[in-house]
């Protein structure tokens, strides 16, 4: 297991949005870091079925998107919302995201800035936030806490919170890496109340155990068994969550949060 040892995001993300952020729809970059197009094509079907439903509730307010990468989710709720800012670390994301929206004629909806999602500081409030896979990638507990008490105060008072993240049921590290933890329920439900924030919601993504069991040990095969054992993986757990990814919660690997203020963090309750 690789350990913890702290990598500059910010130099990670900016090396993923150079490979691959002009690359088709960039889900390289943003995604399964230089997995091949089948794969994290299916990580994008998975996710997008699992938040379709919450996406909806941007219709008529401000939106975040936090990490908002080359734009994916910044470009899907644009029409419905007010307007969206999408902030990112990475300069080459936040370009192609702006380009993206340029191209799509909703440039005038949407607003792309280089800022630190774990140290937000944009002096408003938005009816909508949206996280995907953002919090995983924050490996120290501390700057975890204080990345989800900043966005708690970036959240109106009748505000939707949204996150998609990494969070087993059951502790597990195998797929740990320098740049992403899996913590479990639990630790991301005590975050939460820490944070001043009720879970209103959770749903399921992928609740098939397979790739899980494989990435640890993909890099490690034999070139000529990778991509022939992730097809195999992939296809299997397609068959398991495209139908039971939302329903099947306490198995699935990622999770849905949904999430609204409840009245201040412990924080500022002890203030």
């Amino acid at each position: 297991m690789i350990t913890h040892a702290e990598v500059p995001l910010s130099q990670y993300w900016e090396q993923r949005a150079r490979h691959y952020a002009r690359r088709g729809a960039g889900l390289a970059a943003i995604c399964s870091y230089g997995m091949p197009p089948f794969y994290n094509l299916f990580i994008d079907i998975c996710q997008r079925l699992a938040l379709r439903p919450w996406l909806q509730q941007a219709t008529g307010r401000e939106a975040l998107d936090l990490g908002c990468g080359v734009g994916r989710w910044s470009l899907r709720i644009a029409r419905r919302t007010l307007r969206v800012t999408g902030v990112d670390l990475s300069p080459t994301m936040v370009a192609e995201a702006t380009r993206r929206a340029e191209r799509r004629g909703l440039a005038a909806k949407c607003r792309f800035l280089v800022a630190d999602a774990g140290q937000l500081a944009l002096g408003r409030r938005f009816g909508f936030i949206l996280g995907v896979t953002l919090l995983q990638h924050i490996l120290d507990d501390a700057k975890l806490d204080a990345a989800v008490h900043a966005i708690q105060g970036h959240l109106a008072e009748d505000g939707l919170l949204v996150l998609l993240e990494a969070a087993p049921s059951h502790p597990v590290t195998r797929c740990d890496t320098a740049v992403f933890r899996a913590r479990s329920v639990d630790t991301y439900r005590s975050v939460f109340r820490r944070a001043g924030l009720s879970l209103v919601a959770m749903t399921g993504v992928d609740p098939a155990p397979f790739k899980t069991l494989l990435l640890p040990h993909y890099k490690a095969l034999p070139g000529a068994l990778q991509i022939p054992a992730l097809a195999a993986v992939t296809g299997a757990s397609l068959a398991v969550d495209l139908p039971l990814g939302r329903k099947w919660v306490s198995r699935s690997w990622h999770k849905v949060f949904v999430l609204r203020r409840t009245g201040g963090s412990e924080r500022q309750r002890k203030e």
